[in-house]
């Protein structure tokens, strides 16, 4: 079994690396930007879901003006993005039913948004070559 010296990790250099134990580390390293995308999504609507639900007005307004802005730059949909900050930064909401009415409405806008199939990581061995 050859040795690698060094191999490039995600976060640094790890030397002396077996051949074998490369191939799951860049399988790892080479998750793709859009299932980052998709996860991120997954768990940005959890958390408003969840906030929704128990009315958390602080959570839902951090989420939405952190959060949402953050994910939707990353993804380059700018359109979103000033949308979250929008309802945030805009003039008071009249009431508490309002802002979760454009609350649900920005929840509804992400479930909208496309989501994309990927296929399952290849089968790989003992020895972390791929199957």
């Amino acid at each position: 079994m050859g040795r690698v010296s060094p191999a490039s990790g995600c976060g640094g250099s790890i030397p002396f690396v077996s051949l074998a134990s490369v191939g799951p580390l860049m399988l790892h390293c080479t998750m793709t930007s859009s299932l980052k995308l998709q996860l991120g999504l997954d768990d940005l609507l959890a958390d408003l879901r969840h906030a929704r639900k128990h009315d958390d007005l602080g959570r839902l307004a951090l989420v939405a003006y952190c959060e949402v802005r953050r994910w939707a730059r990353d993804a380059g949909n700018f359109v979103l993005a000033e949308h979250a900050s929008e309802l945030i930064t805009s003039s008071p909401h009249p009431s508490r039913e309002a802002f979760l009415g454009h609350i649900d409405d920005l929840i509804h806008e992400l479930e909208a948004l496309p989501h994309t199939t990927h296929p399952a990581p290849p089968a790989m061995n003992a020895r972390g070559a791929i199957i």
